[in-house]
């Protein structure tokens, strides 16, 4: 079992490269990719049940010891974001299959084996087990999640792809600064070992380490005051692509920042964490009752929905930690389904502007169920899976007496609702507007409506994800016994140094 900890990254990377060859032969190249995405999604639900039932699965790379080696540690927590991670990134695939040649879809020629690039980036920043691998994983989804953003090269596209690649490039800086300092200081980037070296650190080393990396991951995750990047570039992409952004990139800074800031028992930065959530919460809603647009208003909740991940973790308590996970996991899937119906509505309208919508609902009955349901599952109500993830954040709020931050997440909610409720009377109520000419960028790539079998394919993948979305509120009693158990494991950090270290330690 435990090589398909290697595989999970091993092949996207050689799928890539093979569909790469085969770029114009869209059968091949389809197969190859939708093959790879299958089995990377197999593999990752394999993984799970494993690890549910027999522990962690640990993996040094060469053979090589933890001081030295490359260490992939396949964890609770680790296995939970990859499994629902690969699926969605399935889902998103076989989507774009049937968005082909439409206005708003990506060329599959460059999008189909950069994806594959970055899914595994994403699967390598989950399972590793050292800083520095990690970094080489942020890389690697920051070079492929550049070309996704402006391989059509309209400017608008490559403008914010500028504004996106300088900052997170920025934010690399500051990592690789941070990995070079955290060695002097312990003179190791292996996680396991950092968990034992870096509370013998003096305070102010310690929380310096703390807040460096708060700043680091924070760019990542987009989280208040370092968000800006995200509204600005995401709009610009393919529908397809900002699905896959919104629903995995930012949710890994969050995964990462989780991980790293329990299991090196950074308890005293729960404060600065908690304002920095609730800030979070309220200027991303408020972002998004700002907009006029589908893709910017979807865009903006991204970054008020990580201030609910990072209230959770700044808790530093087992429920709030558990919380924050079932909240990544609910996450994953529903910002994706939202962005799939938009761009269908792209797709048949041409447009996602509010002001050119409306009256969806008559002509298109399915999209404004498909809406309906992630969005009543953004807001938290019942009985979806948002309500599960939130009401598990604001028990764990109130029973550590956080309420400010219990009473902005309530208000947090509240005003996510009425976004969504803008979007609703904007899209699918009112008068059918008539759809905007969109002039083509070429003659090779020139818009056109999607067929009956590519509309059938969108309608459902889209269909799938929300499903998913839905299982997570079935099965929330299963999904909250293994975040609790994540959680429990990453704040007891020895649980992590005997599983990678072994047992002598």
């Amino acid at each position: 079992m435990s090589v398909l900890v290697g595989l999970v990254v091993v092949v996207p990377l050689v799928a890539a490269m093979l569909s790469l060859g085969v770029r114009r032969r869209a059968g091949v190249r389809d197969l190859i990719v939708l093959g790879s995405l299958l089995g990377v999604s197999s593999m990752s639900a394999l993984l799970l049940g494993h690890v549910e039932a027999n522990g962690s699965l640990v993996v040094s790379v060469g053979g090589w010891g933890p001081e030295l080696g490359i260490v992939l540690v396949a964890d609770m927590f680790a296995v939970m974001v990859l499994a629902v991670a690969m699926v969605t990134i399935t889902l998103v695939e076989a989507f774009s299959i049937g968005q082909r040649r439409s206005s708003s879809g990506a060329d599959p020629t460059v999008a189909a084996p950069m994806l594959l690039v970055l899914t595994a980036g994403v699967a390598l920043s989950i399972l590793t087990g050292d800083l520095f691998t990690l970094f080489v994983a942020f890389e690697l989804m920051l070079v492929a999640s550049y070309v996704l953003l402006t391989h059509r090269g309209r400017a608008g596209q490559v403008r914010s792809g500028m504004t996106y690649v300088v900052i997170n490039l920025f934010a690399s800086t500051l990592f690789l600064f941070g990995v070079a300092f955290v060695y002097s200081a312990t003179g190791t980037v292996n996680l396991a070992l950092l968990v034992e070296r870096i509370p013998e650190l003096d305070d102010a080393v310690r929380w310096g380490i703390g807040l460096w990396f708060l700043v680091v991951f924070g760019t990542k995750a987009a989280m208040f005051p370092l968000f800006s990047w995200l509204p600005d570039s995401y709009p610009t992409a393919p529908t397809t692509i900002t699905a896959v952004f919104a629903g995995l990139l930012t949710k890994i800074g969050v995964y990462v920042m989780i991980r790293f800031h329990t299991l090196m028992s950074m308890d005293d930065l729960g404060p600065v964490i908690l304002v920095i959530a609730g800030l979070t919460m309220i200027v991303g809603v408020l972002g998004a009752l700002a907009q006029d647009d589908m893709k910017r208003i979807l865009s903006f909740h991204i970054v008020s929905q990580i201030g609910y991940m990072l209230m959770g973790l700044g808790l530093f308590s087992v429920a709030g930690v558990a919380g924050a996970i079932i909240f990544v996991v609910h996450q994953i899937p529903v910002k994706t389904v939202l962005f799939l119906v938009g761009a269908m509505i792209e797709t048949d309208r041409r447009t996602s502007a509010l002001s050119k919508l409306g009256g969806l609902v008559s002509t298109r009955p399915w999209l404004a169920v498909a809406f309906a349901l992630p969005a009543l599952s953004l807001a938290g109500l019942p009985p979806f899976s948002g309500f599960v993830a939130k009401f598990a954040l604001i028990d764990a709020g109130i029973d550590e007496g956080a309420v400010a931050i219990v009473v902005v997440g309530l208000v947090g909610s509240a005003l996510t609702l009425l976004s969504m409720v803008k979007i609703w009377t904007g899209v699918f109520w009112g008068p059918q507007n008539a759809p905007a000419f969109h002039a083509p960028d070429s003659e090779e790539w020139a818009p056109r409506p999607a067929t009956a079998r590519g509309w059938s394919t969108m309608s459902f993948t889209t269909g799938a994800a929300a499903a998913l979305t839905l299982a997570i509120a079935v099965f929330a009693g299963p999904l909250w016994d293994m975040s609790e158990r994540a959680a429990t494991e990453l704040l007891d950090g020895e649980v992590y140094v005997t599983d990678v270290l072994g047992s002598d330690r």
